[in-house]
């Protein structure tokens, strides 16, 4: 997807493609067939039943006559970025030296844009595997900005943070999980020179980021699953292709039926502020 002998710099490329500039760099080590077909298995078992952890994947993909033990399904979950939902500290995410911040979305009722929320997950593809990042409105669930990504580093987060004040100004609030790449301090450190109020998921508490969950869950089923996406470019224009009717036509039923789009654009001129 990125030409070298183009007239465009490489970070403009990407930039253009939604690619973290860290993917034109990057040579990834191939992974073998079936620890592809164990990968895409443990992401559809972590939609279903998004409680399990390594023990109960474990036996999960053994009723299915995969040989696989708990520590290689840990091992596995932890390359996807992915963990078993409830209520206990993620310790295998957070960076002990990064400072975490509390939730500020609780008991906050979010009618108008300008309160986004971030998160990242596993996109599999037929010979291998790459990162999503999105950036979601939390009032009309637009996705405002999104990034693939080779490798799970804080660039390709930033990226989409950065588009998004580019475009539509510096939100309100920006709501993460704890996870290194939003706790790191390049991270933090630009929401706070934006002025942005910065707000982190409770440990282990899922529902606090539930929008962003639900639009995994759908993009997977209506998109990721129905393809093997051959290249990152195959990759990319599933993915963008699939943004483009999220956003501008799937009818929600939390919108009484409109789209995100709908929503976003009706309420962004009248905003208040938050008290």
């Amino acid at each position: 997807m990125i030409d070298r002998t183009h007239s465009l710099s490489i970070g403009r490329q990407c930039q253009l493609q939604q690619l973290a500039r860290s993917t034109a760099y990057y040579h990834p080590r191939p992974v073998p067939d079936t620890t592809l077909v164990l990968m895409r298995r443990i992401d559809e078992l972590h939609l279903q039943y998004p409680f399990a952890g390594a023990r109960m994947l474990r036996d999960l993909l053994r009723q299915e006559e995969h040989t696989i033990g708990r520590g290689q399904v840990a091992t596995l979950m932890r390359r996807m970025g992915i963990k078993a939902i409830y209520q206990m500290p993620r310790t295998s995410q957070r960076h002990p030296a990064h400072q975490i911040y509390p939730y500020l979305l609780r008991q906050l009722t979010i009618t108008f844009p300008n309160h986004v929320a971030a998160d990242i997950t596993y996109i599999p593809m037929k010979r291998g595997f790459v990162y999503l990042c999105a950036i979601l409105d939390w009032a009309s669930r637009r996705v405002l900005a999104w990034r693939l990504s080779n490798t799970l580093t804080t660039d390709f987060c930033l990226e989409a943070l950065q588009e998004v004040v580019t475009r539509y100004g510096p939100p309100e609030i920006f709501n993460t999980d704890q996870g290194c790449q939003f706790t790191s301090q390049t991270f933090t450190g630009f929401l706070k020179d934006q002025g942005i109020q910065i707000s982190m998921d409770g440990a282990g508490r899922w529902r606090d980021n539930v929008f962003v969950e639900r639009l995994w869950r759908t993009l997977k089923y209506e998109e990721v699953y129905l393809h093997a996406y051959e290249t990152l470019r195959d990759a990319h224009q599933g993915v963008a292709r699939y943004v483009t009717f999220y956003n501008q036509l799937r009818p929600h039923r939390a919108l009484d039926g409109r789209t995100p789009d709908c929503v976003y654009w009706e309420n962004l001129p009248a905003r208040p502020t938050a008290a």
